[in-house]
């Protein structure tokens, strides 16, 4: 059998033959002569391999960070506190920290049922009392609607951390923002709660009870005809739904008591621990150095009832162990605490707009402070 040879490149021949594509890359194959590119292997996938051992042809996911949960630091901490239980107990044994977890103990145990039981009742108003209760409530005219929602927070208690979302949902309502703003500052102010607890911590000064529900109803009162006499529009964003809204009343009910619990009695701790500090740990020179001067003393109160941000149905246990202090400054410390602190402008902000906490805020800490003093002037 004959066989046939193609001709040498390069020499007077039959047209060479085009090149041919491969089907491994889609392109013409290269002359043997010509020095072909290195092609750039293409990367492997990662594969995954179920427990059966097959592979799946999925990628493997990358790993997320591993972060610290609440109960890992409970466990590291309470490790912490064994490994080194020696000098813990003798810390523990000084007189000083004595007398400060006496402090701290007594206002904790003293503030918890009150708080609980205002968030139980604050949380029961925000979820079965329908917003258009106060509407209807509510005369028409937003000047006397003012006072009407004021002493409506005489009956209807409620801490802070309600007091926002209903002020919401009343604006939303087409309640005038004058009377909703009023009802914001009243309700956690001068509730029968918040009364009582008063007047349990002072026993001794009945006169407490009135002074705080007079100044506090005023200021509620005055910071609502001031919105409405300079208030603007754009300053209030109008409010969203609450997040409670669309779920079933008991399921919005507690909701409701698990988030201000745990918000309120947060602070009711760090609130407890600042004041059990100012009673045994900082020197009573300080002190008596800053209580004696009437003005930087209720300067001093009303900064110190904004920081500590502290429910309004416990505020008056540690107002009651500042004793160092005189009845008026403590007057502030409860005036001020319920109606500005930084809880409330950040709720505030989220609810209405930084536009209207950065204006609201200051207003009301200085007509507070200025109404509380002269309260206190005249009734206690």
């Amino acid at each position: 059998m004959a066989t046939t040879t193609s001709p040498p490149r390069g020499s007077d021949g039959p047209e060479p033959e085009r090149p041919r594509e491969t089907a491994s890359d889609g392109l013409p194959e290269t002359p043997s002569d010509a020095s072909p590119t290195p092609a750039t292997p293409a990367p492997t996938p990662v594969l995954t391999l179920p427990p059966g051992g097959e592979e799946t042809g999925r990628e493997t996911p990358p790993e997320e960070p591993r972060r610290l949960s609440s109960p890992l630091l409970l466990i590291l901490f309470l490790l912490t506190a064994l490994m080194f239980q020696g000098p813990v107990r003798s810390a523990l044994a000084a007189p000083v920290m004595q007398s400060w977890m006496t402090v701290f103990v007594a206002v904790v145990v003293q503030a918890l049922p009150f708080l609980v039981l205002g968030v139980l009742l604050s949380a029961a108003i925000a979820v079965f009392v329908p917003p258009s209760f106060f509407a209807r409530a509510l005369p028409k005219r937003p000047a006397l609607a003012v006072p009407v929602a004021g002493a409506a927070g005489a009956v209807l208690p409620g801490c802070e951390c309600a007091s926002v979302p209903v002020a919401g949902a009343l604006v939303r309502r087409g309640v005038a923002p004058a009377a909703a703003l009023a009802f914001l500052l009243s309700a956690p102010a001068i509730n029968p709660i918040v009364l009582t607890a008063t007047a349990v911590a002072f026993p001794g000064n009945p006169e407490m009870v009135l002074a705080r529900f007079v100044a506090s109803l005023l200021v509620a009162c005055a910071m609502g005809w001031l919105w409405q006499r300079l208030g603007r529009t754009d300053w209030l964003r109008p409010p969203a739904r609450s997040p409670y809204d669309g779920r079933s009343r008991g399921a919005a009910f507690w909701g409701s008591v698990r988030h201000d619990v745990m918000h309120a009695g947060g602070y009711l701790v760090v609130g407890a621990m600042a004041a059990a500090t100012l009673k045994a740990v900082v020197p009573a020179q300080w002190l008596s150095a800053a209580a004696g001067h009437p003005v930087l003393s209720v300067l001093a109160l009303a900064v110190l009832a904004v920081l500590l941000s502290i429910c309004s149905e416990a505020d008056a246990f540690v107002a009651a162990s500042l004793t160092q202090f005189s009845l008026t400054a403590r007057l502030t410390f409860l005036v001020v605490g319920p109606m500005v602190d930084l809880k409330l402008f950040a709720m505030q902000a989220g609810t209405f707009g930084r536009a209207f906490a950065l204006r609201f805020a200051p207003a009301t800490f200085v007509l507070a402070v200025l109404v509380s003093a002269l309260t206190g002037a005249v009734l206690l």
